[in-house]
């Protein structure tokens, strides 16, 4: 069986004392979470993080600087996800943006309203990020690297079609 991780992405935007929370169904049970999901093929960890605070909350932020890395075994399924975690400015909410289907409202919450809703957290990294967060715990954001590398065939990259290291050519 091949191991497979998922690579994702949370954010954590504070605006008057509060912070936005996306309430959202999961495996049938409504919880809370920040704004977070999944990195997509050919996307960098920032525009995700950009992505799927939109798609969730339907506010633009800017990312102000990486809070931290965290790795989370869940229970109920067996998959460790891998989390980059941002902490962001608030910029413009966008009038009647049609969220996720998976999201039920975006909200914003006090720290007190988080931790009293303590039984419908998604996970335990909601808590850790937002802590941390509130620690002043920080990378700057040039803390990650991502090497983007021109898309090439295999023809680009073998133009005379001899065989590979492995002892394939492409025709």
């Amino acid at each position: 069986m091949t191991w497979t991780p998922h690579a994702t992405v949370a954010t954590i935007v504070e605006k008057d004392g509060k912070f936005l929370f996306v309430e959202e169904l999961a495996d049938g049970a409504r919880v809370i979470n920040q704004p977070a999901g999944h990195i997509e093929d050919n996307e960098s960890i920032a525009q995700a993080a950009l992505r799927e605070t939109l798609e969730e909350t339907g506010w633009h932020v800017e990312l102000k600087h990486l809070v931290g890395i965290y790795t989370y075994r869940a229970p109920h399924n067996g998959v460790t996800y891998y989390r980059f975690c941002f902490a962001c400015k608030a910029l413009t909410a966008v009038e009647g943006y049609a969220l996720d289907t998976d999201i039920l409202s975006a909200q914003w919450l006090s720290y007190d309203e988080v931790a009293a809703k303590a039984e419908m957290h998604r996970s335990p990294l909601l808590m850790k990020c937002l802590d941390d967060y509130l620690a002043g715990k920080q990378a700057p954001m040039d803390f990650i690297y991502e090497h983007s590398a021109p898309q090439r065939s295999f023809l680009d990259a073998n133009p005379s079609n001899e065989p590979d290291d492995v002892g394939e050519s492409k025709s």
